[in-house]
């Protein structure tokens, strides 16, 4: 079975840069899988995309060897293991709120004797390489979503949960969660309260040997919980750079033709 090399790099120290795909398109995930991330994820809980589409979004990322991921709707066997059958290295799972919650998630990721998956990898056998069923239990991660302040109370359980490789921060639902509407729901939180809980899952993580992933809106602050000890910060997604890059260059082109506007008329009428 082909490495992951998610793993290899965090086995170097190397902190991971994953990208995110909201957009139900095969063309946008091959253009975004060759931009150099370490690893994709493809959002099947909020993102426009079902489950066929994900499959066709996982086959265009797959010249890039960029580390397929995908975020299921629900901790629910299911699409759990649909998503891993389609060729997916890591699944991350939101609202994980008690370790019986994050050992029933294990389980659904890993073949007996460690779990319960269902065998039947119908593209995972092509696209992962030979030996997928002997090997698949060591290569596939587990991320658990820490977003709700059930969780947090029960931060250290669900961390050390025997087969968890690692917790994912939802800011945004956190925020949510423990601001109890105090606040905006949104990423890159710079509230005394809101980075105290970030480096609280930190310990968390570190403490039980386990990976911490956190979604980011901007380069910049993930840059900077790479520096406080996160191994994977996810930066924006693909609606979010698309929208950017369509304003920055709209507004742009307005100032240019404000400033044309505001200039002195050829001899022929022009400018």
């Amino acid at each position: 079975m082909n490495k992951n090399k998610l793993k290899q790099l965090w086995a170097e120290g190397k902190p991971t840069i994953n990208g995110w795909l909201s957009i139900g398109n095969a063309f946008t995930a091959e253009i975004m899988a060759a931009q150099g991330y370490d690893s994709i994820g493809i959002d099947l809980q909020h993102g426009a995309v079902d489950y066929q589409t994900a499959l066709v979004m996982l086959q265009a990322m797959r010249a890039s060897a960029v580390v397929p991921i995908v975020r299921v709707p629900w901790l629910e066997p299911g699409i759990i293991m649909k998503a891993l059958d389609a060729g997916a290295y890591g699944i991350i799972c939101p609202m994980i709120n008690t370790a019986g919650q994050a050992a029933k998630f294990v389980s659904y990721l890993r073949y007996p004797p460690l779990g319960s998956r269902s065998f039947g990898p119908t593209r995972a056998n092509f696209s992962a390489g030979a030996n997928y069923s002997a090997e698949a239990n060591g290569e596939i991660l587990a991320f658990a979503m820490v977003e709700t302040g059930e969780a947090m109370d029960n931060l250290d359980a669900i961390a050390r949960t025997p087969g968890l490789d690692g917790i994912y921060v939802g800011p945004a639902d956190l925020t949510f969660s423990l601001a109890q509407g105090r606040l905006t729901p949104a990423f890159d939180r710079e509230e005394p309260e809101m980075i105290e809980a970030l480096q609280k899952i930190l310990t968390a993580c570190k403490s039980a040997g386990i990976r911490a992933a956190l979604h980011c809106g901007t380069p910049e602050y993930a840059a900077k919980a790479a520096g406080w000890g996160f191994d994977m910060t996810t930066v924006s997604n693909d609606v979010r750079m698309l929208a950017g890059a369509a304003e920055t260059n709209v507004k742009r082109y307005r100032s240019l033709i404000g400033e044309l506007s505001a200039g002195t008329p050829t001899q022929k009428g022009g400018y």
